[in-house]
């Protein structure tokens, strides 16, 4: 017997995990034990579950949260109960659960080594008052969905609808399933320098070490034993809403300054202010990221002889780039836009790249290593200058793909025509969205100036994998269409429905353009960029199948920054990986071959002029680039791995590597056989277009997710 947890009050994927798990075990135990909380959540599944062979248990509701924890941790069910005293009924339970090893499926929870106990203890509180405060909204806004996950991404796309259709290379495919897990995918960025970025070094530079001697003194001098114990906690998010009241015995504005710079130099993390407490002054000392702090930080003296711009490298695990920074501005207390960086890396992925922040030392970087989960800061330096967005000449990639069907030999000619031949440039799925109306409709729309559809697409209801809240506020929309209705559904107003919403709250239906302008402008860009990347990848298809792998009269090939238009005479002297294909716009020429007509077909067909490509919004007006349609990846290898706990990492990580963790054993013989590849790309360039050139399948959500299912299953 097996024993599973699976609470109604927590989320749609976890609650769906749950039942996967569950439909995994039938008919390989004779009977599952089921742990619920005995609420009205638990009651709904009860009711799912009735004509099923299982009997159920219930606990309670602090007990689960305990087991949850330890199972988030990274222990499995089973082991979980070990660590807890249960009632006899449960462990009656244990034991028989233990006389039937059945498998678990467990989300994956990888934590950064040699983490002390205490910052654990604490990110165990903050995450248990998050996940309180997204039950709450969850019990209130989700109703129970009885699709699966894999049937809800059905609906979503597939790479025939953005025009993803041809391979190049002559290999039989093969089946293998993409980032299973997020560490089977990791990135590092290349530089403007061509150097690969890594996180080697956790010090802080010589010259932020230096503190004043004044400083030194005055903590010695001044400070208990007592303080200095508090001071500790307070900086190590022990107590992030209290505070620390140094009591000045000597009042003299000299005093003060010397202990304000005693506690800031010695304790980074921590801001101070001076208060009058019965005529007697305080200085008292709180965590920058309390919130009962200032509204702003006391500003840092800034040495001049020192660059304005600290660099530093961000290593993250399962974390978009844009939440990595807004927790770093969060905890440091200033604005996003005071951050910089090269590029924006996948959020499902372990990814290592160089990020610059104006005017925040190297040490009160450093100290957000004791506090922050799966974000880890290193390679501290000043310069001058910060970043720019497309400075990074690319990306190094090492892929596991796991479970993998195909022989060796067929590995071997799929990676070899991958590093001579390469693979289709196409624009990769993430361009496109993953529920069933995909971004490029809606840049379809802005461009033929139907705003109305603009706002219907975003706005409706639609079939799939989505939050709970947004279900409830298309459903809203769609029966009422009432902005602010619709918006009292969503309890995080910052998504692109709830920006939107917002200004047609505030301008009104017959403004949808101002509307729409609240929206940031890089979310509103995005839809347009897609309309032109699955014009482009349409185009690029119908190039492969008419002139196939070689240079053709009439194809585009870039002289210096413009595009030349090759004579039969000068195709012969080129490669296919000299060609380049136009983005649609005013400012680019298309070839004079058949596959130039089809561009002003396509756009016709779409109610656009491609003579007309200015739109009355400047910001809408596409001026259009050139993209080359095949690309060699460099620095290509390749290896085959047997290994039989699917839930092990593969790949040896940056940190792991500082921690001295050892580094993944590879079983001679193992159940299963996964192919791990390293290469590197240029910038705007799809990993998973050269992962789909050698396993010649579908890389898209909708298929992955099935994949995986049908391999669980």
């Amino acid at each position: 017997m097996m024993l599973l947890l699976s609470p109604g009050s927590l989320s749609s994927p976890a609650r769906y995990r749950c039942r996967r798990a569950l439909r995994h075990l039938r008919g390989r135990a004779r009977s599952v034990a089921l742990m619920i909380i005995n609420d009205a959540s638990s009651r709904r599944l009860t009711d799912w579950m009735k004509g099923r062979r299982w009997s159920v248990l219930f606990c309670s509701h602090s007990v689960f949260k305990r087991i949850f924890r330890l199972k988030r941790s990274g222990f499995t069910v089973t082991h979980a109960l070990h660590f807890l005293q249960l009632p006899s009924e449960i462990s009656g339970t244990m034991e028989e659960a233990e006389a039937c090893p059945v498998p678990v499926l467990t989300a994956e929870k990888r934590s950064l080594p040699d983490e002390d106990p205490d910052h654990a203890a604490k990110r165990l509180r903050v995450e248990e008052e998050e996940e309180s405060r997204g039950e709450d909204e969850e019990e209130q806004l989700e109703e129970e969905v009885e699709e699966s996950f894999a049937d809800m991404m059905k609906h979503g796309l597939s790479e025939p609808d953005v025009g993803i259709l041809k391979f190049i290379s002559e290999h039989k495919g093969f089946s293998g399933v993409l980032k299973e897990r997020y560490s089977d995918f990791v990135v590092h960025e290349i530089n403007k320098d061509g150097k690969v970025v890594v996180l080697d070094d956790l010090s802080v530079p010589a010259e932020a070490e230096e503190s004043s001697p004044d400083c030194s003194c005055a903590e010695s001098q001044t400070l208990t034993e007592e303080q200095k114990q508090q001071l500790d906690e307070l900086q190590l998010f022990k107590n992030k809403e209290g505070s620390v009241s140094i009591e000045v015995q000597e009042d003299s504005k000299e005093k003060r300054t010397l202990l304000h710079r005693a506690v800031k130099t010695l304790y980074p993390g921590l801001e101070t202010k001076t208060e009058d407490r019965e005529g007697k002054k305080f200085i008292v000392a709180y965590h920058a990221a309390g919130k009962t702090a200032l509204a702003a930080p006391r500003k840092h003296s800034w040495p001049k002889n020192r660059g304005s711009f600290c660099h530093f490298v961000l290593y993250k695990e399962n974390k978009d780039t844009m939440d990595a920074i807004n927790v770093l501005s969060k905890f440091l207390r200033v604005r996003p836009n005071m951050f910089s960086y090269m590029g924006t890396k996948d959020k499902r992925a372990v990814t290592v790249q160089e990020i610059a922040v104006l005017k925040i030392s190297a040490e009160r970087l450093s100290h957000l290593n004791k506090c922050l989960m799966n974000l880890k800061l290193g390679n501290f330096s000043y310069k001058k200058w910060p970043l720019k967005l497309g400075e990074l000449q690319g990306n190094h990639f090492t892929v596991v793909l796991r479970n993998i069907s195909g022989s060796l030999e067929q590995v071997e000619q799929a990676m070899t025509s991958l590093r001579e031949t390469g693979f289709i440039n196409y624009y990769g799925m993430q361009r496109f969205g993953t529920t069933a109306v995909p971004t490029h409709r809606v840049g379809r729309a802005i461009l033929q100036n139907n705003w109305k559809e603009v706002v219907d697409l975003i706005l409706k209801p639609r079939p799939g994998a989505e939050k709970g809240y947004l279900v409830k506020c298309r459903e809203e929309w769609a029966r009422s269409q009432d902005p602010e209705a619709a918006l009292k559904k969503l309890p995080v107003k910052r998504c692109v429905e709830g920006q939107l919403l917002r200004g047609l709250a505030k301008y009104g239906k017959n403004n949808i353009i101002t509307a729409f302008g609240l929206i940031p402008r890089n979310n509103r860009l995005m839809y347009i960029h897609s309309y032109q990347s699955y014009v482009w990848n349409c185009m690029v298809s119908k190039r492969m199948e008419a002139f196939g792998l070689r240079a053709v009269e009439g194809d585009l090939v870039l002289r210096g920054s413009s595009a030349h238009v090759l004579s039969a005479e000068e195709a012969e002297k080129h490669s296919v990986h000299d060609v380049v294909m136009p983005l649609p716009g005013f400012d680019v020429i298309y070839p004079t071959h058949s596959v130039g007509g089809g561009y002003r077909d396509m756009l016709s067909a779409d109610d656009l002029d491609i003579d007309s490509m200015r739109h009355k919004v400047r910001d809408y007006s596409l001026a259009g680039a050139y993209r080359r349609i095949l690309i060699r990846p460099r620095d290509v290898s390749w290896e085959l791995i047997q290994y039989d706990d699917p839930r092990v990492p593969l790949v040896h990580t940056d940190v792991e590597k500082l921690e001295n963790a050892p580094a993944p054993v590879y079983l001679k013989e193992g159940k299963y056989r996964a192919l791990k590849m390293e290469f590197s790309l240029p910038s705007s360039t799809y990993a998973t277009m050269a992962v789909r050139e050698v396993l010649k399948m579908d890389t898209s959500i909708k298929n992955q997710t099935q994949l995986n299912t049908s391999w669980l299953n």
